[in-house]
């Protein structure tokens, strides 16, 4: 895992000519036991010991936790629905939210609610289907739900898909047939297709995580080190330098390498908004979407469930390209006030009207991803309903092209009361969003697409985000919203069918200040 973290994909770096330059440093803390395993009590708090060892270590230092670790979800939960929070799962999602957490003997987490906080980005595998591999290896990973603690709301939950398909290096597998077609879900890896609906979708993304092949009589699956990743391998165990992975570990790693790129590249981003850059720049493979056809809501939500976002771009992530543009805004919300929704944001992003207007009926789309980090309810009887297992809850959604901003905040305060009241539906469903209203506000990620004419995208450049209900509302005397709840909105433009420039004239227009409308009151 540590190449994979450093170098990426290590065949390729050695074929290359060029020096490679690194972008952090590397360290590492051992949780598992020289023999056994360790007690399913200990495992939120031994993840936080081995976050707070390189923090007290070296304080100032930015950092990515990356974690491959997992076990069979839920673990200390018996007779709990899949997907449902954890002990273990609960205790990353106060870590990333920069709170710290004490564990009893009997394994129960407490949080340690602390108004000096520091968030914190975390990678986490979805786990790995366990031999004997399957034929039909898509319903087989269908059937095995993420694991835990990959479940939590606020890490970046990774599986694994592949690339690799070439067996002509293994003379002694010649004749046996990939598993996964290219571009598919590795066999290894896990999905969230079984979890119950009100959960997160998890993965979030996937990357490569290795191939397994069939032989020639379809009797027998094995796993070539052909259809591995290349990676390092511990010169402590002596023989050969190089060795080969598989599964959701090597997947975890390379996008946990990913981040460490984004985070010496754009110092000043937050844990959250580097979370939103990397699932904003996925994207599906041609093979996924053959995968997967149906055009209902509950088929691109399979989908998701499945593939999450895609399959993450370095060069997408760090750069706008001339016919996609991403705008950031890093803000601050201060939710509730006494019980009541206290704050709703407007943003005024600065759309390229003109060139849109000029694109008239051609297709564009418009991706948004909204990234915040909850505190989980520090009584565990909440934990059984996202709305209570929550601090608090964020939306989004986007100004019609007949509306008018006072009418835009009177249709959201209505949305808003009727998902605090847990009466649907949240929202109406708009043909155009890919998820839709309904099904993106899973956990603390929501990701959307917005597919529509370039005139229509033109008359939609306010954007806002608003509360609704969590703990915080609902105990007003624990109630933090004083102190502000960041969130990132991440915004990219893209006109895949028309070449068009619609960088320059986003890049002139930010080149004054974003404005931002903050309403207060019911």
């Amino acid at each position: 895992m540590a190449g994979i973290a450093l170098y990426g994909d290590l065949g390729r770096a050695l074929l290359s000519h060029q020096p490679m330059t690194l972008s952090g440093w590397l360290e590492s803390v051992k949780i598992l036991p020289n023999q056994g395993l360790n007690d399913e009590r200990l495992y939120a708090s031994l993840t936080a010991q081995a976050v707070s060892l390189p923090e007290i270590a070296r304080p100032a230092r930015d950092r990515t936790f990356v974690m491959a670790v997992s076990a069979a979800s839920p673990q200390d939960a018996p007779g709990a629905e899949l997907g449902q929070p954890t002990g273990w799962s609960a205790a990353l999602d106060a870590l990333a939210a920069g709170q710290a957490i004490d564990v009893s003997d009997d394994g129960i987490v407490a949080i340690l609610e602390d108004e000096h906080v520091s968030q914190r980005l975390f990678f986490v595998s979805a786990g790995n289907v366990r031999r004997p591999y399957e034929l039909d290896h898509l319903t087989r990973s269908d059937l095995e739900p993420v694991e835990d603690p990959g479940q939590a709301w606020n890490v970046i939950t990774v599986g694994a898909s592949t690339e690799l398909h070439d067996l002509s290096s293994q003379t002694d597998f010649n004749s046996w047939t990939p598993l996964a077609p290219l571009g598919e879900l590795s066999p290894f890896s896990r999905t969230s297709v079984g979890f119950k609906p009100q959960w997160a979708h998890k993965p979030d993304v996937v990357f490569e995580g290795g191939n397994a092949a069939a032989s020639p009589e379809r009797m027998t699956i094995d796993t070539p080190g052909a259809l591995g990743v290349l990676t390092t391998r511990s010169t402590l165990l002596g023989g050969r330098l190089l060795t080969t992975m598989t599964g959701t570990s090597p997947a975890t790693a390379a996008v946990g390498g990913m981040a460490t790129d984004l985070q010496t590249g754009y110092p000043g981003f937050w844990p959250e908004t580097l979370r939103g850059l990397i699932v904003q720049s996925a994207r599906w493979s041609n093979q996924m979407l053959k995968s997967t056809p149906g055009n209902r809501k509950q088929d691109h939500a399979n989908r998701v469930r499945r593939y999450g976002w895609g399959v993450p771009d370095r060069e997408r992530a760090l750069r706008s390209a001339d016919d996609a543009v991403t705008l950031i805004v890093q803000d601050t919300i201060h939710p509730y006030r006494n019980g009541k929704m206290r704050e709703m944001h407007l943003h005024d992003l600065p759309w390229p009207n003109e060139v849109l207007a000029e694109l008239g009926d051609n297709e564009v789309q418009l991706r948004i991803a909204l990234s915040y980090f909850v505190l989980p309810n520090p009584s565990r009887r909440g934990w059984t309903r996202r709305f209570r297992y929550a601090s608090h809850g964020l939306r989004f959604d986007i100004r019609r092209p007949t509306e008018t901003r006072d009418e835009l905040r009177e249709r959201l305060n209505l949305l808003a009361r009727a998902e605090d009241e847990e009466r649907g539906p949240a929202a109406d469903d708009s043909g155009e969003w890919f998820l839709g209203p309904n099904e993106r506000v899973r956990g603390s990620l929501h990701v959307d697409i917005w597919t529509g004419s370039a005139a229509d995208l033109a008359e939609r450049a306010t954007i806002a985000v608003y509360p609704v209900t969590g703990w915080w509302k609902e105990i007003p005397g624990r109630d933090r919203s004083d102190l502000g709840a960041r969130y990132s909105l991440i915004v990219t433009i893209e006109s895949p069918e028309v070449e068009v420039d619609l960088w320059t004239p986003v890049a002139v227009a930010a080149g004054t200040a974003i404005p931002i409308e903050v309403r207060t009151g019911p």
